[in-house]
């Protein structure tokens, strides 16, 4: 009887157990972080190997200057031509690609966005771009879309980080890039929006030029100048972020006059720095324009490059 009761309570105490004993959530958290470190790994090797064969595929950057002497003779303009200054070129740092100066031609934080974004189907619109993959976008790929491009895009971006100096790349870049109205080359713009060699820019002038390059019809300081305007600030605002204006400097400057010249767009179709002037076919712009454009603080810093941030 006893032997019975023991053997009734045995029975009960298994039935009343679980079939299947379930991990304890430490145990499920490690195994997902384990699969997870291992899909990470599948993926860096991934891009890792696509990342070689793209670097063996892209051609070489050894002829960039050369592709860029052309690209700027093929519109007119000299090259190369003066100094980038140094408002210019911080004004451009700061919105472009402020991190220019350390990166090794990718960003790695805004190349991790692009690569969300296109997961999620909005094709990179979150921007990333260096100044060295914006180069090699106008020296390589101009004219062509899609994630394969813009693999090129950066993989060329790193071989032009890595042979030639930041000087040199802003060079290129502005030596070739575009302002709208036909002007090709930051000199071209200089000249044709103000009347003056990049070495003579103000804050205002410069700000505006920087924001130029994104959307050159879009930011058109004599076609829409509401928004020429708001890109002027913001580019002051980027300036002020990144230390290279006080937020009372920035100000000051957006309340001055940009000076742009007052003859209609395409007056200087191919304006031509020549020392401290602008020329063109038919003469010199010297500085008519419709405000006096001398505001601004601190040096022009004629032939600097800039500083990194």
């Amino acid at each position: 009887m006893a032997e019975a009761e023991v053997s009734s309570a045995s029975d009960g105490a298994t039935a009343s157990q679980p079939a299947f004993a379930y991990p304890s959530r430490g145990r499920r958290i490690r195994r997902r972080i384990r699969r997870f470190t291992i899909m990470l790994c599948i993926l860096v090797f991934i891009v890792i190997g696509g990342v070689a064969v793209l670097f063996d595929l892209t051609p070489p950057v050894s002829k960039a200057q050369a592709l860029a002497q052309a690209l700027a003779r093929a519109h007119d303009v000299q090259y190369p031509g003066p100094a980038v200054p140094a408002r210019f070129a911080r004004a451009l740092v700061a919105t472009e690609d402020h991190r220019f100066y350390s990166e090794p031609g990718i960003d790695p934080f805004a190349a991790g966005r692009v690569l969300v974004g296109w997961l999620d189907g909005n094709g990179g619109q979150q921007g990333g771009s260096t100044l060295d993959q914006q180069l090699a976008k106008m020296l390589y790929t101009s004219g062509r879309t899609g994630l394969g491009s813009l693999a090129e895009q950066v993989v060329l971006g790193v071989k032009l980080n890595f042979a030639y100096s930041k000087a040199q790349i802003l060079q290129m870049y502005a030596g070739i890039a575009y302002f709208g109205h036909g002007y090709y080359g930051l000199a071209t713009a200089s000249c044709g929006y103000f009347g003056v060699v990049p070495a003579r820019l103000t804050w205002p002038q410069a700000a505006m030029l920087a924001g130029l390059v994104q959307a050159p019809s879009v930011y058109d300081p004599l076609a829409h100048p509401g928004l020429a305007r708001e890109r002027e600030a913001h580019v002051l605002g980027r300036l002020t972020a990144t230390g290279m204006l006080t937020q009372a400097e920035a100000s000051m400057e957006l309340k001055a006059p940009l000076g742009l010249v007052t003859a209609q767009p395409g007056r200087l179709a191919v304006p031509v720095p020549v020392s401290d002037t602008c020329r063109t076919g038919s003469g010199s712009t010297g500085s008519r324009s419709t405000g006096s454009g001398s505001t601004g603080s601190g040096s022009t810093g004629s032939g600097s490059t800039g500083s990194g941030n």
